[in-house]
């Protein structure tokens, strides 16, 4: 239609030198059109489409006239799409007759959809997103203002063009004309093995020459990885590079694009060029680049597919339970921002994101100091089963190495920054192929999570020195110990008590003499913050300068650029704390501290000279000009003991994939553990500190300790009770004081102090894993084994992660029998769909054998007792089950359980095939005939996410997975868990058409009464095999089983044979229209909530046994004088943690 009435536009429109009227009048016409369309322009310019801008530029629409005089329109442009005007493109047409047959709501339109190849709807899929009428970069916030080229995007004609570029390579056979395996086919295959396997790209080149060699005929295999990825890369999304001040003082883009030297410091933009001659040219090479992944194109990619679109809004038709919070729509903070913005709330797709940064070194630990530093969004909206998952993770900008960026981070933020704001205040059109519609996609960062050093960088407040806690602020009672010479938080959490409580007004438990009257420091608000930090200036206005009263009065070290996106200032969490880092610290304090390893503990000479100086402890005290040696505190261990902890240690067994291999981290010369990774950390504070210490430490030491445990476990746990938190809330300060009356100043560094914040922040931002940092430190340990190339880090990560993104797209579109990293089966699953809702609940549950299959016969006593446990716990028996009770009134519980085991099996079967009661049902019929005498028997099955061994098969295995936790018995009355080890795993089939099966658990059990006791506290169950259960009911349901390991007590005397049963939960496999109820028992929640309680009398701290530590020279340090803050010290990480954290990959939330 334009093409016909704007021919004008490609006519000759120079005549004898002179513009033809024709020409004129047209241009007119097109730059009122222009002008009458704000949302396409930036101010009052317009895209310039002349020969030579390309409508990548915004220029005055005076200076647009003389272009188009002088160079002329681009090829092919009759609609003016970038200017606003509808598209009207004659293939345009054919794409949308492609999308009209893709309705899966019209069984008449969607057979064309149906009927094409798997790559021919992943092209469909991926590149129709660039056909809505509103391209994201058509908005002005993401106008062409970086450097050269590096944020232009194809307008829609050329986009069309790429549509059906790509749709060729999907219609271009591999070989000949017969086959049906395309050339886009056999690329995306290749590049997802290529991505899951991290091949090189050298090794992938010399495989296409080698399947080039050995076909002889045609072919279109590509000739090289650089071939073969140019041919899809039109299926990637774009990247743009930003060039950027070596010193991070500026980014050169925007007004700033055509400097060649920093404004701030004066740096060099390009690198010398070296070697060239007069009159040579060679394009100019940035000192450093950023590398910026927008956003919008990655989160329309989640709609352009079935498969991750339909899960988008699985947030909103999510029903909760009461008090109850398992996902970030379940906690207030996502609440209070829908009830604050009810628009953006009302579109289910509107996507929530979670934001992280953290360094790492990609050189490794011992390689050249390099710091590089990714940022990740990641979307919230997706089921707990997607969510923060690999593929669900963008990367959005690779800040550049080789320093840390600290407070100048904000400069680098800024494109992703503007992008956030464009999401929040226009959003993108974006195509929904769930629904098969277009609708306005928006977006908006629900808080940030980062390690303590990061959180400082992000939110602006130096988390450094004595102020470092960004909640408690200049209001904190921190102090610097005389002779440690370091921030110490100890006696800040009296003030945190009611005004009534005892330990307000101990003088001698605390600081000596001193009364806390203080109320708890006020928890600032959003709006409160921002009127604190509205007239600091941000680090992209002085990024070299510390705002005045930096240190004294406050701890701001700028406006954080967070500040600019319009809702920040309404949510309830803007940053986060991150659990994982304040475990894995926490725990090496304690665990160190009471060790006593050299080096590592808080309890040095140095130490107890604060103690002195301090607090009012008399008996560990030493004297300022003391040398040593100290006396021993009863919150240490001697050597013996320790080197006791250490071999339990070594002989400790746990299931498989719980966590690493201890043994491996024991240093019995230096009394410690070395190398233990987060996640290792993660369970020791969990489930072994507990055990570990309760035979070694006085009990008001070790229940200190162990409710410490607990407040982790509970915190951390899958299913959050919103009141359990809130009474943590109140009693985590009483818990903070115990340890204070416990342990000296020296062990309350800020990490300790930051405990106290946690349960406040689990009550408002809901359940851990989404909030912590493992998921990230994975994510950054994948990104790390990318950099193939260490002379350009970021550059490496960058190709490595485009390729990823376009693989895992195309995995979507596999054929099923295609394995792929998206496919992959988890360490423990049962490779079981849905089971049949057509049987009943008991047959053919989900679950797989491993190991050497034997078939034996079950028979006599055996085969009666597997049956009639079937029966019992087959829901759909349970009427029949109630009335061959009622035959049996007036019996007693005892001799009712023996009437059953003996004789409902039998009375069943008759009642089922007997004339006179009419049952016709088939499967009645086949449960009531009985299971086959010859039964399957493995040593080792999967089902539920765990994995079962038999004790046979477990014997000389470093790992134990044979424990068993079960709920007593249907008929029987009692909430009492049985415990015992798995003698062996049977399956039973039943006979008739339909192939039914149940598997058993064979189990040995020990007696509930005398073989099991229990401390109601801290709900530790201990158990003792000696006492075996003497009543012959050895079978369990193998649904019905949850894992458990048995651990011994580290202990000087001999002879202990009870051992503590520590639950395990699994690693879930989501099954398809399972309800969650329906899952075998596993505790998800934590063993118990602590219940703290004040230490009202405190035993002497000294160690009654008398013994005296002797000192290391070195660790008599002369006492100097600590005054005002070391401004060098002040200025350093300000923790213990390393960025390059290592995580156990398999390991994360398994316990």
């Amino acid at each position: 239609m334009y093409k016909r009435a704007r021919s004008w536009m490609y006519h000759d429109h120079l005549q004898n030198n002179d513009l033809s009227d024709e020409f004129e009048s047209g241009v007119e016409d097109f730059i009122t059109f222009s002008c009458a369309n704000p949302t396409y322009m930036d101010g009052t310019k317009i895209r310039c489409p002349c020969k030579n801008c390309k409508n990548k530029a915004y220029k005055d629409p005076e200076d647009v006239r003389w272009h188009l005089y002088k160079y002329g329109f681009i090829e092919n442009y009759f609609n003016w799409t970038s200017q606003g005007e509808p598209i009207h493109h004659e293939r345009f047409v054919e794409r949308e007759n492609l999308l009209a047959s893709m309705s899966r709501n019209d069984p008449t339109q969607r057979n064309d959809y149906e009927n094409m190849n798997w790559d021919q709807r992943m092209v469909n899929d991926a590149i129709g997103q660039h056909n809505v009428p509103e391209h994201y970069d058509s908005s002005p916030n993401m106008s062409d203002e970086g450097p050269s080229e590096s944020f232009s995007t194809p307008t829609t004609n050329d986009s069309q063009d790429l549509f059906f570029r790509v749709l060729e390579s999907a219609d271009r056979p591999l070989y000949g004309c017969g086959t049906k395996f395309s050339q886009l086919q056999f690329v995306s295959r290749l590049m997802s093995i290529k991505a899951d396997h991290n091949w090189s790209e050298t090794s992938v080149t010399e495989l296409l020459l080698l399947l080039r060699d050995a076909h002889e005929g045609p072919n279109t295999i590509p000739e090289s990885f650089y071939a073969m990825r140019k041919l899809v890369s039109d299926l990637g999304l774009p990247v743009h590079h930003i060039d950027t001040c070596r010193s991070g003082c500026m980014l050169f883009w925007k007004d700033d694009k055509d400097l060649h030297h920093c404004k701030f410091c004066g740096e060099e933009r390009y690198k010398n060029q070296k070697g060239i001659g007069d009159g040579e040219t060679r394009k100019l090479t940035a000192v450093t680049t950023l590398r910026y992944l927008p956003l919008a194109p990655r989160l329309q990619r989640l709609y352009a597919s079935v498969v991750t679109a339909s899960e988008m809004t699985w947030h909103k038709n999510h029903v909760s339970q009461e008090d109850m919070m398992c996902h970030p729509s379940d906690s207030p903070a996502w609440k209070h921002f829908d009830t604050t913005y009810p628009r953006f709330a009302k579109e289910a797709r509107n996507v929530r994101l979670g934001l992280c940064t953290d360094g790492f070194a990609p050189h490794g630990q011992y390689g050249k100091n390099y710091s590089c530093w990714p940022v990740i969004l990641t979307p919230y909206n997706l089921p707990p089963g997607m969510c923060m998952k690999s593929p669900y993770m963008f990367l959005t900008l690779i800040i550049p190495g080789p320093n840390n960026p600290k407070t100048k981070i904000d400069v680098y933020m800024q494109p992703l920054i503007d992008e956030l704001k464009m999401l929040w205040e226009t959003g993108v059109v974006t195509f929904d192929a769930a629904r098969n519609e277009l609708f306005r996609l928006h977006a908006s960062v629900l808080w940030t999570i980062s390690d303590f050093p990061a959180y400082g960088m992000l939110s602006g407040w130096s988390t450094a020195g004595i102020m470092s806690c960004p909640i408690c602020m200049e209001n904190t009672s921190a102090f610097y110990l005389k002779y440690s010479r370091k921030p110490c938080h100890f006696d800040c959490h009296r003030k945190f008590l009611p005004l009534n409580h005892s330990y307000r007004r101990d003088k001698m438990s605390f600081l000596k003499d001193k009364i806390e009257r203080s109320a708890p420091p006020p928890r600032l608000n959003g709006r409160e913050l921002w009127a604190r930090v509205r007239s600091i200036p941000s680090a992209i206005e002085e990024p070299n300068e510390k705002p005045s009263g930096y240190g004294v009065e406050h701890k701001w070290t700028k406006q954080s650029i967070f500040w600019e996106l319009p809702y920040w200032k309404n949510l309830l969490i803007r940053h986060n704390l991150d659990l994982m880092h304040t475990e894995k610290n926490v725990f090496d304090n304690i665990f160190n501290t009471v060790m006593g390893v050299k080096g590592k503990t808080k309890d040095g000479l140095v130490s107890r000279k604060d103690v002195a100086l301090y607090c009012s402890r008399p008996g560990i005290e030493v004297q300022s000009d003391s040398v040593g040696p100290i006396n021993k505190a009863v919150y240490t261990v001697t050597h013996t003991q320790a080197q006791c902890i250490l071999e339990w240690i070594t002989s400790l067994q746990f299931p498989d994939g719980y966590m690493s291999n201890l043994k491996r981290c024991v240093n019995f010369d230096e009394s410690r553990l070395m190398h233990m990774k987060s996640h290792d950390c993660h369970v020791f504070m969990q489930r072994l500190i507990p055990i570990a210490f309760r035979e070694m430490l006085p009990p008001h030491v070790w229940g200190c300790l162990t409710e410490i445990s607990m407040l982790f476990q509970t915190l951390c746990s899958v299913v959050l009770d919103t009141k359990a938190i809130q009474d943590l809330e109140r009693t985590v300060p009483i818990l903070m004081c115990n340890m204070e009356k416990i342990f000296p100043p020296a062990f309350f560094d800020h990490m300790e102090h930051l405990i106290i914040h946690l349960p406040y922040e689990a009550k408002v931002a809901g359940t851990a894993q989404y909030r912590w940092m493992y998921v990230f430190e994975r994510f950054l340990r994948e990104l790390k084994k990318k950099v193939k190339n260490k002379a350009h880090v970021e550059a490496s990560i960058c190709q490595a992660y485009i390729t990823e993104e376009i693989s895992t797209f195309a995995s979507y579109y596999f054929e099923s029998h295609v394995r792929c990293k998206r496919r992959r089966v988890g360490r423990n699953d049962d490779i079981g769909g849905a089971r049949s809702r057509g049987a009943f609940s008991i047959f053919n549950y989900p679950g797989r054998g491993s190991g050497k299959e034997h078939h034996r016969f079950v028979v006599g006593e055996e085969l009666q007792i597997a049956q009639t446990y079937v029966l019992v716990n087959c829901p759909e028996v349970d009427p029949y089950l109630r009335q061959f009770i009622e035959n049996f009134q007036g019996q007693d519980e005892s001799e009712l359980d023996k009437l059953i085991s003996s004789q409902f099996a039998q009375w069943f079967k008759d009642f089922v095939h007997s004339p006179v009661n009419g049952i016709s049902d088939p499967l009645l019929s086949s449960l009531a005939w009985g299971p086959k005498s010859r039964a399957t028997t493995w040593p080792m099955y999967f089902i539920n996410g765990y994995n079962y061994h038999t004790v046979e098969r477990g014997l000389n295995k470093a790992t134990y997975n044979s424990g068993v936790c079960v709920r007593s018995s249907n008929y029987a009355n009692s909430d009492t868990d049985w415990y015992g080890s798995l003698e062996d795993i049977i399956q039973l089939d039943y006979p008739g058409p339909l192939g039914l099966h149940v598997v058993l658990f064979k189990c040995s059990w020990i007696d509930p009464i005398r073989g099991v006791r229990k401390h109601h506290k801290y709900n530790i169950v201990d158990v003792n095999f000696k006492y075996k259960y003497k009543v012959n009911e050895p079978f369990i349901l193998a649904q019905q089983a949850a894992q458990v390991y048995y651990a011994s007590y580290p202990s000087m005397r001999k002879g202990s044979d009870w051992l503590c049963a520590c639950k395990t939960s699994a690693k879930r496999t989501l099954i398809e229209n399972v309800k969650e109820d329906e899952f075998a028992y596993q505790p998800n929640e934590p063993d118990a909530v602590p219940q703290i309680e004040p230490i009202e009398t405190m035993p002497p701290l000294r160690d009654p046994s008398g013994i005296e530590l002797h000192v290391d020279p070195e660790d008599a340090i002369e006492p100097t004088n600590a005054g005002q803050e070391d401004s060098d010290r002040d200025e350093g990480n300000g923790s213990d943690e390393s960025e390059d954290v290592e995580v156990e990959v398999e390991d994360e939330g398994f316990y």
